[in-house]
């Protein structure tokens, strides 16, 4: 297995070779975002992306069986290397687990819609047992006041592992923590049913946020579409803010980690989680913040704005993911791949490209332009939601903070991509 490198569990860090000056990234990204909302304010008056009254979504297809068998063999293949292969850091499992699960998810989602729901093992397994005992919806019902909480502690959960962990490469803890969410997700589907995967499994609660930009498919149909009318329709739950921020704001502290101020520094695991915890919780009270602020509307109405709001940070998160790991997924993500294929016998002679890290140039322009399109996109998504859910007289005023706040996370997002 000769294409296995060594794996820094910390990110990639940033480019420190961007071809234009870096303070007129950053002026040009607060630009890009400004002017952007001074269009939508003047020439984009009326809510044009929000779902018509009495819209009525339909209903998702069953399960498709062949994609049920293919992610039980996809599985299989993935537990098989992890705990059946090499007993140190050169086991396949891991990078598989860290780039090809992880960052892959994001990518096989804006194509392909929420496939994740079609291949998850454990919704087959779930499947299986409530057949079995006539429980296909589960023995114990769902409480509605749990929402994503529980998503948002497992993301967060696997975000510490990769980012904080001193054991994060070491095959025994990733195999601990693989075999601990299979138990736990596979045990609370069967006790709860389909609802646990929809709430609380965090790679199939990741899976359907980022599936709702996706372009070409749209409650698991090939329906190409406008992907800004299918992101408003993001179900809406307690700890949905919770769980975006944790994606958020643990890709900026993994830039903040990479960076040669906290690298030349000495810290425990207890002060690194809780910086980890910090910038979770800086990202979602500003946004909570930044929502609410408005005037002209009720108590009970100021409550429900930051879940109402949520799903436009979505597009922030994916252009994150895209900006920050985007080398990590084509060029360790190919050694990844090289090695479960030679775990088949296949895949000998199979070389890396590295042609990104070879035109550092053309790199730089790339996590430039994610970072400001996911930005743009949501500016675009915020606006019109403001659009359909603020009285009259604060459509304008009232989306002001969110404004602020978006410069902001670009300023700060583009900073601790570029200066490290």
């Amino acid at each position: 297995m000769g294409a296995v490198l060594p794996l820094p569990m910390h990110g990639v860090g940033g480019s420190t070779d961007l071809p234009i000056p870096f303070l007129y990234a950053i002026v040009g990204a607060s630009w890009a975002l400004t002017i952007s909302f001074a269009v939508l304010a003047f020439a984009w008056k009326e809510p044009r992306l929000q779902p018509p009254a009495g819209h009525v979504v339909l209903d998702e297809p069953s399960r498709r069986p062949w994609l049920a068998v293919l992610g039980a063999l996809l599985a299989a293949w993935f537990l098989g290397a992890l705990f059946l292969g090499p007993d140190d850091a050169t086991n396949p499992g891991i990078a598989a687990f860290y780039i090809l699960v992880w960052v892959g998810l994001v990518p096989l989602a804006l194509l392909a819609g929420h496939v994740w729901k079609d291949l998850s093992p454990w919704r087959s397994l779930q499947w299986l047992v409530g057949r079995a005992t006539g429980r296909p919806e589960g023995f114990v019902a769902y409480r509605d006041v749990w929402g994503y909480w529980p998503a948002a502690v497992g993301l967060f959960a696997f975000v510490w592992l990769e980012l904080v962990s001193p054991d994060a490469g070491d095959v025994v803890t990733v195999r601990t923590w693989v075999a601990t969410y299979v138990v736990v997700t596979v045990l609370g589907g069967v006790l709860f049913g389909p609802r646990w995967f929809d709430r609380a499994d965090p790679f199939d609660v990741y899976s359907a946020f980022v599936a709702r930009l996706a372009p070409l498919v749209r409650d698991r149909r090939f329906d190409p579409h406008d992907p800004l009318r299918s992101l408003p329709l993001l179900p809406v739950a307690p700890g949905l803010v919770a769980a975006i921020a944790v994606l958020l704001g643990s890709t900026a502290f993994d830039s903040f980690s990479a960076s040669e101020r906290w690298q030349s520094g000495s810290h425990s695991t207890l002060t690194t989680s809780l910086v980890l915890l910090l910038f979770c919780v800086v990202v979602g009270v500003a946004f909570v913040a930044a929502s609410v602020a408005t005037g002209g509307v009720t108590p009970h109405e100021r409550r429900a704005l930051p879940g109402l709001m949520a799903h436009s940070l979505v597009p922030i998160v994916v252009g994150y993911i895209f900006a920050h790991y985007l080398t990590y997924l084509l060029e360790r993500g190919q050694a990844a791949a090289i090695d479960l294929l030679q775990l088949l016998g296949v895949g000998n002679g199979l070389e890396v490209s590295y042609f990104l890290s070879e035109h550092p140039d053309v790199l730089a322009v790339y996590k430039v332009g994610f970072v400001v399109a996911g930005h743009v996109v949501a500016v675009v998504a915020a606006h019109d939601r403001a659009l359909a859910l603020l009285p009259r007289a604060h459509r304008l005023t009232g989306q002001l903070a969110m404004l602020v706040l978006m410069v902001g996370y670009t300023f700060t997002g583009i900073y601790l991509l570029l200066s490290v």
